[in-house]
């Protein structure tokens, strides 16, 4: 018997990917619709909301939940927990370590709040937390899951998809007169961008690094440092538009080796698919957060060990001095990949952990009364609404629409951090 799950949210294609891959399950994924970076990092074949609004998103989940027999959620809780499902938490961005149910909600490295909810607004969050039956997080986002709830599941695979993302690709066209980094990350200190303009000023060895036009600019914060490493830019990095995700396997096997994550002490999809493409990769390890797979620690290779500059400086110059260090650290980079993000192990994890839940929970449906979820939904509603900005506005503003979701008001300055596909 096929499971069909309803899958709300997707964060790199991710889901998408154990979408593809799943043998004993259907997955009928709904993202949200895309702006800003998420025009270049999302895939164009999957089906997507039609508008922002939250009543909206609820509306079109009611009309279907019954061909399903259990939700994955991803950056999405509140939806399902208006619509009343059996949902699973699935958290691969940064839906856990800024949570909306948490006052003055900020990244660990910034000052400036990200998400600044009223009282209301975090009880709503928070209970919708609460509800899903089941939380699933791997890496420095288990972390922070672990100090919400004592019933997380630790699984750091992250599925890549071997058919985009292999040596066999073809690189781009682009004349080559260096040796050549990528680096299409988001540039912020989340990324260690700053660290990074810091090695590079330590290197003796001659590169280039085609990094992306893609700045972290979602708090005043980040858009001062975005000005301060735009004016302290060194020689060694070209700027290049924004790519389609589409297209950047072929600036993968383009490259000499990427540089990705130099800050937060994990790996994420750049290193991944990097790998997977056969290119060494760049990027800082933490050793002392733990990486789970199947119940298991696993140690990751990936360089340095350490991202003071001077360390980063240093494995940036043997990996361009040495071939003999690049071929070295690609194949313990691609033992270590293939044991995380092997598509076919992935999608088999997950279609136990489907066939594991169905037997649990019967049913899609939660099956609270009718007078309960109303409630959840007109409390939402009025929270969303007890803020001075938002009641002047109605008030001077005929023209004002209520979207019933202050996050999407101004989609364009605050989703970044929400449908970001490269974390």
């Amino acid at each position: 018997m096929v499971i069909r799950v309803l899958a709300i949210g997707d964060v790199g294609s991710i889901v998408k990917t154990i979408q593809k891959y799943v043998k004993k399950s259907e997955i009928h994924l709904i993202n949200y619709p895309q702006d800003g970076s998420g025009v270049f990092t999302a895939p164009d074949d999957v089906e997507l909301f039609k508008t922002w609004k939250v009543q909206d998103h609820v509306k079109k989940i009611n009309e279907i939940k019954d061909n399903f027999d259990i939700c994955l959620t991803t950056a999405s809780e509140r939806i399902a927990y208006l619509a009343d499902l059996n949902y699973v938490a699935y958290y691969l961005g940064r839906d856990i370590d800024v949570p909306r149910f948490k006052k003055n909600s900020a990244e660990e490295w910034q000052n400036e709040p990200i998400f600044n909810r009223n009282l209301f607004e975090r009880r709503f969050y928070w209970n919708a937390f609460k509800n899903a039956i089941a939380h699933v997080a791997g890496m420095w986002q288990y972390e922070h899951l672990a100090k919400y709830t004592k019933t997380g599941i630790n699984s750091a695979r992250i599925p890549v998809d071997t058919d985009e993302f292999n040596p066999n690709v073809k690189p781009i066209e682009r004349r080559k007169t260096k040796f050549t980094f990528f680096s299409p990350m988001r540039m912020e200190k989340g990324k260690g961008t700053d660290l990074l303009w810091n090695a590079i000023k330590l290197c003796k060895s001659n590169f280039e690094i085609l990094g992306v036009d893609w700045f972290g600019e979602t708090t005043e914060e980040e858009r001062k440092l975005k000005k301060k490493l735009i004016d302290e830019m060194p020689p060694q990095v070209k700027l290049i538009p924004p790519i389609r995700r589409s297209e950047i396997a072929k600036y993968y096997t383009f490259a000499d080796a990427v540089i990705a994550n130099l800050f937060i002490g994990t790996f994420e999809l750049v290193g991944l698919e990097s790998v997977m493409c056969g290119t060494p990769v760049i990027q800082y390890t933490n050793q002392k957060r733990k990486i789970i797979v199947d119940e298991k620690e696993i140690k990751s290779p990936f360089l340095p060990f350490s991202n003071d500059p001077k360390s980063i400086a240093e494995v940036i110059d043997n990996v361009v001095q040495s071939k003999d260090f690049r071929e070295r650290l690609l194949k313990d980079e691609y033992e270590f990949v293939h044991k995380i993000a092997d598509p076919v192990e992935c999608a088999r994890w997950w279609d136990k952990f489907f066939e594991d839940m169905t037997k649990r929970y019967k049913s899609i449906r939660k099956n609270s009364s009718p007078l309960r979820v109303k409630l959840r939904m007109i409390s939402f509603l009025i929270a969303n609404r007890l803020y001075s900005s938002k009641i002047k506005k109605l008030v001077s503003d005929s023209s004002y629409e209520k979207t019933g979701q202050v996050l999407y008001d101004n989609p364009l300055h605050n989703t970044s951090r929400i449908n970001d596909s490269k974390e």
